[in-house]
């Protein structure tokens, strides 16, 4: 509520007051009692300042205050520095506090998904799985589990980020472009994937070792790129 509406709030509430009565003209303890009685009714609650708004006057005056032409000499620049320092500080110690934006992202993007199958393991628990499994003479099971751990670790990484419907292939061309040394033999090892996950051919210490020795070469290799794929299609 304004102050042109509070005052004729406080008019309309004197004339009401006043109807059926003969006019007068109070005089001035009187009139200072009528607007006292009336500024007494809860309506005009609503035109007192929320501490919001004395909060966000207050910020605004400050930051008037900084460009205002009457500071003198060189005053102004110098609190617009500050103010600039006090800004990039706050921005400083978000970034700290809650991290990159990206870092964000990719963390939320960890999802438990992994070539369209709950996985919520780490690349080293994956490894060791598979090792478990070659002990075993799991052929099967050791290829699928190391080539998992191949995409868990470029994941973890950075370096490589496949969305949860991404296929092996898809995934091996996105690493190809990271690891370009890696390129056939990341595709090669998609095939043993491919053939004895969902073509239910039987694995081999051979199919084993092609997997994990690129696994090895890629978990040792530098990446090409330092941007992670954001998508693979």
């Amino acid at each position: 509520m304004g102050v042109t509406t509070l005052a004729r709030g406080i008019v309309r509430g004197i004339a009401h007051r006043a109807d059926g009565a003969p006019p007068l003209t109070p005089d001035g303890d009187e009139g200072r009692e009528w607007a006292e009685t009336e500024l007494s009714d809860p309506v005009y609650d609503i035109a007192e300042p929320t501490p919001f708004d004395r909060i966000a006057r207050a910020i605004g005056d400050f930051i008037a205050s900084l460009l205002s032409p009457d500071v003198s000499g060189g005053w102004a620049s110098a609190f617009a520095v500050v103010a600039a320092i006090v800004v990039v500080g706050v921005i400083v110690a978000a970034f700290l506090v809650w991290g990159m934006p990206r870092a964000t992202r990719r963390a939320a993007r960890s999802a438990p998904l992994l070539f369209g199958e709950s996985e919520h393991r780490s690349a080293s628990e994956l490894r060791a799985a598979a090792a478990t499994h070659a002990r075993a003479g799991e052929w099967e099971a050791a290829v699928v589990l190391r080539f998992r751990a191949l995409a868990r670790g470029c994941l973890e990484r950075g370096v490589v980020d496949p969305p949860p419907g991404a296929t092996v292939h898809a995934f091996a061309r996105a690493a190809a472009g990271v690891f370009p040394q890696q390129a056939a033999r990341l595709e090669k090892a998609a095939v043993a994937f491919d053939d004895v996950r969902y073509l239910r051919r039987p694995g081999t210490a051979e199919l084993y070792r092609l997997v994990a020795d690129v696994d090895d070469a890629v978990a040792a290799a530098r990446p090409a790129a330092r941007e992670p794929q954001e998508a693979i299609s």
